[in-house]
Parts: C-alpha cells; sequence; structure tokens
C-alpha cells in the first residue's frame, strides 16, 4: 500500500501528517500519539525561537543561524537527527522533556556537528533534495528494520536507522559528540545540558533492558557517552555557566505552544486557569479556545494580546489562523497582512497569507498569492505544499503550464520520479521553449528519469 500524505492546519501551526500502512497512523486531530505515525510540524515561532537559543552554538560552529533549517517531528520519543543539508530535526517529546535551555541547545550542538562534519552528505543521495514528509517517511522506514531490535529512545542523527541510510558511524558519532562539546566550550554554554539528556538516554535504556550489541548499534553506547561528558563537564571552563538572559523564557514560550496545541484543550485551561494573568497563560488559553473550537472566547482572548503586544507578529497569525479555519477568509486577510509586515522576512507567513488570497476567489489577490509563494518557495521548497498551493494558482490564473511545473517540483520534492517526469512533460508542452521555466522543467524530467536508471 502506498503511503498518502495528508495536510491540516495549514496556517501558522502546520501538522503535516505522514500516515504508512507500515505504521498504523492515525490522523490528526484526535489521533493517539502512541499509536499515531510520525508528522513534522511547522511554526513561524517555534523555529525561530530555538533557533535563537540555538544561535550562539550555531556561531560557534561557523554556521549562519538564518541557514540552519529547524523542523519539528510530532513524537513522544526522545530524538533527533540532521538530513540533507543544514537541516536539524528534533522530537517535540525532546522538546517538551527539556527542564532547562541548556539541554535542548546540547542536543542541537551534537545534531550541528553532523552537519559541520560532512556526515549527512555522505548519506543516500536523494536526501539532499527530499521533502520534509519524505525525510520522515525515510527515516520511519528506516526504523521500522530494527524496531525489534530496541525500543529504547535514541538520541542523535543515526536514533535509527538502517546501515545504508543515514549511516554515522561510532567513530562519526563520537566525533560528533567531541565537536559538540568544543561548540559550547566557544559559546561558553554549559554542557551539562548535553550531560542531562545522555543520563536521561540511559535510564531509558536501562529500564527497556536494552543492553544491545555496541557494535551492531548505529551509535556508541549511551554508557560510554555519559562517561566520556562527566568527566568533560568536571573541567570545563564554562561548566557553570548560568542560562543565558531570556532563554527559560523562550523555552516556556516554545513548551506551552506545543503543549497548547498538541494536547487536549481541557489540559491547557487546566494547567493555565483565568486566575493566571500572564502573558504566556493568555495565550496557552487563546489557543485552547480556538481548539475547541470557541471562537467567542479565542477572538477576544488574542485581541487582548495584539492590543497589549502590538509588534508580535505571532498573535497577529493566530488570529488569521482562527478566522480562516472557521470560513472568515476575508476577515483572516488584515491579521496575515499584518503578521507579514512585522516580520517580512518569514516565509511561512508569505505562504499562510497567500493560502488566504487564494482561497478568496478574487483573481487580483491570485495574481499577488502568486508572487508570495514564488518568493517563499527559495527558502521553502522543501515544503512540498509550497509546490502545491503554487499549482492552484497558477491553475486559477489560467497559467497551465506553470501550474503543471509546480506539480513537477511537488513530484520530485515527494520523490515521486514517474511523476515528476510525467508533469514536467507537460510542462515543457505547454511553456515557451525560451522561458526560463521551460529550462527548469527539462532539468526537473533529465533528473526524474536519471533516478529511476
Amino acid at each position: 500500500m502506498r503511503a498518502a500524505l495528508s495536510v491540516w492546519l495549514l496556517r501558522g501551526f502546520v501538522l503535516v501528517v505522514w500516515l504508512a500502512a507500515m505504521t498504523g497512523g492515525a490522523p490528526w486531530p484526535g489521533a493517539s500519539l502512541a499509536g499515531a505515525a510520525p508528522s513534522a510540524i511547522r511554526d513561524t515561532e517555534i523555529e525561530n525561537d530555538i533557533r535563537t537559543l540555538a544561535g550562539p552554538v550555531l556561531r560557534a560552529a561557523g554556521l549562519d543561524p538564518g541557514d540552519v533549517a529547524i523542523y519539528l517531528i510530532n513524537d513522544t520519543r526522545l530524538n533527533s537527527f540532521v538530513a540533507g543539508g543544514q537541516a536539524i530535526f528534533i522530537n517535540t517529546g525532546l522538546i517538551e522533556r527539556a527542564v532547562t535551555p541548556s539541554q535542548l541547545i546540547g542536543v542541537i550542538a551534537h545534531e550541528t556537528a553532523h552537519i559541520v562534519g560532512g556526515h549527512v552528505l555522505r548519506s543516500k543521495e536523494e536526501m539532499r533534495n527530499a521533502s520534509i514528509e519524505t525525510i520522515i517517511a525515510m527515516v520511519l522506514a528506516a526504523g521500522a528494520s530494527v524496531a525489534g531490535r530496541s525500543g529504547a529512545p535514541m538520541l542523535g542523527a543515526m536514533g535509527v536507522g538502517q546501515r545504508h541510510f543515514l549511516q554515522f558511524s561510532i567513530g562519526q558519532e563520537a566525533t560528533a559528540d567531541h565537536a559538540a562539546l568544543n561548540y559550547l566550550g566557544r559559546a561558553c554554554q554549559s554542557a551539562r545540558g548535553l550531560l542531562k539528556f545522555f543520563e536521561i538516554l540511559k535510564s531509558d535504556e536501562l529500564l527497556s533492558g536494552d543492553s544491545g550489541d555496541a557494535w551492531g548499534r548505529t551509535h556508541p553506547l549511551t554508557a560510554q557517552r555519559v562517561e566520556y561528558l562527566r568527566d568533560h563537564v568536571a573541567h570545563a571552563r564554562c561548566s557553570n555557566a548560568p542560562e543565558r538572559p531570556g532563554s527559560v523564557e523562550l523555552l516556556q514560550i516554545i513548551q506551552a505552544k506545543l503543549h497548547a496545541f498538541l494536547d487536549p484543550p481541557s489540559t491547557t485551561l487546566a494547567a493555565y486557569p483565568l486566575s493566571d494573568n500572564s502573558e504566556l497563560a493568555r495565550y496557552a488559553r487563546a489557543i485552547a479556545y480556538y481548539r475547541t473550537p470557541d471562537l467567542d472566547r479565542a477572538l477576544p482572548a488574542i485581541d487582548g494580546l495584539i492590543r497589549d503586544f502590538p509588534k508580535n507578529p505571532y498573535y497577529r497569525e493566530l488570529k488569521g489562523q482562527m478566522l480562516f479555519e472557521n470560513g472568515r477568509i476575508r476577515e483572516a486577510m488584515r491579521p496575515y497582512e499584518d503578521a507579514v509586515r512585522l516580520m517580512p522576512s518569514a516565509a511561512l507567513l508569505r505562504i499562510a497569507l497567500a493560502q488566504t488570497y487564494i482561497e478568496s476567489g478574487d483573481p487580483a489577490l491570485n495574481k499577488r498569492a502568486i508572487a508570495y509563494l514564488n518568493d517563499a518557495s527559495r527558502e521553502e521548497g522543501r515544503d512540498s505544499a509550497v509546490w502545491r498551493f503554487l499549482a492552484v494558482a497558477y491553475g486559477r490564473d489560467n497559467q497551465m503550464g506553470m501550474a503543471a511545473l509546480s506539480l513537477a517540483e511537488q513530484a520530485l520534492a515527494n520523490g515521486k520520479k514517474k511523476d515528476a517526469a510525467q508533469e514536467a512533460t507537460r510542462a515543457k508542452q505547454l511553456l515557451a521553449r525560451n522561458a526560463a521555466a521551460y529550462a527548469r522543467a527539462e532539468e526537473i524530467h533529465r533528473e526524474a528519469k536519471q533516478s529511476e536508471d
């Protein structure tokens, strides 16, 4: 049975659910996290906040934080991995279980070491251009091959994997540990957070009864790594460095927003009662009301936050999401436009606004949507939904050649080489031969056919 891709909540907080027969996954919302297939979550605020937390370590590694993509996976297990260039995938379970920012930062430092070490480039070629959903699907498929051997949560790029896929050797894992500690030291960030996570993993490993064969695992035994980290923490100059100013608050926002969107609304409302008038509590309650759904309470709650914090784009984004998903398309435009005005560099915000324009049915706004989506595709080309929305917008604008080219891009990103070749052929039949779009269609067709050979 072929996997199906279902997209939910394509606004501010985006949940892309990959359903596969082998996982027995259930769709969101209402799915049991224990039984559902892991899914990608896209959210501008959370991704930016994580990037801000990790910024000093990323810069210490010689990377520009703005060039590092952060993707979340809706999975309760402690895991993270890197795939396809400067992209870090982090499970929500790992984020939610972090007690301090340094714990999350330590994990990112380890994954950053895999990026800088070029380990991913030694993996399968298709990982370089694969879409987010495809990468998750590949990791799930790889994980299925070892699921019977070990149920223990695993940390690092090779937490799950087959020997031919994302294969990081024991030596590479040890090198990544060493490099991560160097980055943390250069940023004067305590490695105690990374040590704490390794201790958690060691405890989980013992509880699960997974002793494993050290040479048969895709990373060194957790006990070995814990000992190495303990020795480092005992002697490192910055082991007792405090959390950076503002980092605790950022982690609280990240965790509160994740819980508000993923937990039952009743759980959120119990955790943040009306007696708590803090900004964070008001934000969490607004999300819970919207998800109940109770727009009569959600809209006043988010309007109050917009009034009190007029420069926060994410509150306006959430209002747009509330209105859009309740069929109030025209009303959703203004808050989305305001969000884009406040944060013009955020591609996901431009995509959300473009979707609103498309659904308005206004030809002039549809043309504006095409411009926004083309701009966003340069940053978010790995998110195959961008190409699907472009195909719709081009189709409504009667640019059928460009619509076919967008479908070819989507198919290529999702690893559907045959579909990509077919759509590229159709695009070439409709596009002018001297156009740049025609050349791109030829390139996609050639790449797709070469992959089939």
